[in-house]
């Protein structure tokens, strides 16, 4: 039999590529003549280069950039031919938020990253967004490539209040020549109801009290650089990311759909009996762009079942056939809560073996 594993991350316990390691290593406990083929998966946020290495192979690049706070960071870029792949999360994940201020924290880092894609020679740059722990409409990056305003740029969305004036000249010559591509699934807008700051915030520290003011600084600041532009799906990615790179010319694209035909996960899904996808918590949020929803709807396609091992599964049956998902397994329900936080890898394997019991040939 042959069995396609296309996990996301488990968030805070195991990256994509871990996941389908530990899959694999479970299934073969009870199957070892079936042919695992192993495709980690990711949207666009963390895990984004790790997963793209892996089945793009490529020269992976070293830099140290500014953190959300100014304290240096480490990060990796993936460069395949003229395509350099950048990770938001890298350089102001939500991982290296902690108890600091939202505030105040600042994407120049991933503009640092852009700028040491482009010192790479890359002629097309793809930007993972997803997983950002900032609310700056982007105006770090912006800054960091050489955008100038009359109130600092680099000091988060606490830095715009009183902007007035901002030029894109700089920013815009750094990348004359270069493609840029923005890897998103959240069709956020910038402001608003449903934009980056009242959907997102409160998850990356933002107080609810705070929510009015803060999008109300990245309503004027989109009044200074384009107001057209922060209504566009995608313009609230990353904390605003989606935004900054939309002033930059960017176009953007599904980062589900991008990873996918990368890993060429359609051939793959045709070529196999069963498709296997996860993550740590599946939800019904998860038709929103998320890893199992695309890895089901490529199954589908393929006329392929696809199951699901998740750390919880928190849909009915009916939710989770809605997702394209004809079975949803759980670490909790099956070694409890406690195991499967101290051992993620080994209860994984061993749900996947179990599953394998009822769906291995």
């Amino acid at each position: 039999m042959r069995v396609l594993i296309a996990p996301d991350k488990f968030a805070g316990t195991l990256s994509a590529v871990e996941a389908a390691q530990a899959i694999a290593d479970g299934w073969r406990r009870h199957a070892p003549d079936d042919e695992l083929d192993l495709c980690p998966m990711a949207d666009g946020g963390p895990g984004f280069v790790d997963v793209l290495q892996a089945s793009l192979s490529g020269e992976l690049l070293a830099a140290t950039v500014r953190g959300p706070f100014g304290e240096p960071t480490p990060a990796t870029l993936l460069e395949v031919g003229g395509t350099v792949y950048v990770e938001s999360a890298h350089a102001c994940g939500l991982h290296l938020i902690g108890d600091g201020d939202v505030e105040k924290a600042s994407t120049y880092g991933v503009g640092e990253l852009l700028a040491r894609a482009v010192d790479a020679g890359a002629t097309t740059i793809v930007v993972g967004l997803g997983g950002s722990g900032t609310n700056d409409g982007g105006a770090g990056l912006l800054a960091a490539l050489g955008a100038s305003a009359d109130e600092p740029l680099d000091q988060g969305v606490h830095g715009l209040v009183g902007l007035t004036r901002l030029d894109l000249t700089g920013a815009k010559d750094r990348l004359v020549g270069v493609t840029l591509v923005a890897a998103s699934d959240v069709d956020s807008p910038l402001t608003g109801l449903f934009g980056a700051t009242k959907t997102f915030g409160p998850q990356k520290g933002l107080a609810e009290d705070r929510l009015p003011a803060v999008d109300g600084i990245l309503e004027e600041f989109a009044a200074v650089a384009d107001r057209r532009l922060a209504l566009e799906k995608g313009a609230g990615a990353a904390g605003g990311l989606g935004y900054a790179l939309m002033l930059l010319g960017a176009s953007r694209t599904a980062g589900i759909g991008l990873v996918g035909d990368a890993v060429d996960l359609a051939a793959r899904a045709a070529a196999a009996d069963l498709v296997i996808t996860g993550e740590g918590a599946f939800d019904f949020s998860s038709r929103s762009g998320k890893v199992p929803y695309g890895v089901a709807e490529v199954a589908a396609h393929a006329l392929r079942p696809c199951i699901a091992l998740a750390g919880q599964v928190l849909v009915g049956s009916r939710e989770m056939r809605a997702l394209g998902v004809e079975s949803a397994y759980s670490m909790v329900d099956l070694v409890g809560e406690d195991r499967s936080f101290a051992d993620p890898a080994g209860s994984l394997a061993t749900l996947a073996e179990r599953t394998a019991r009822t769906w291995s040939r």
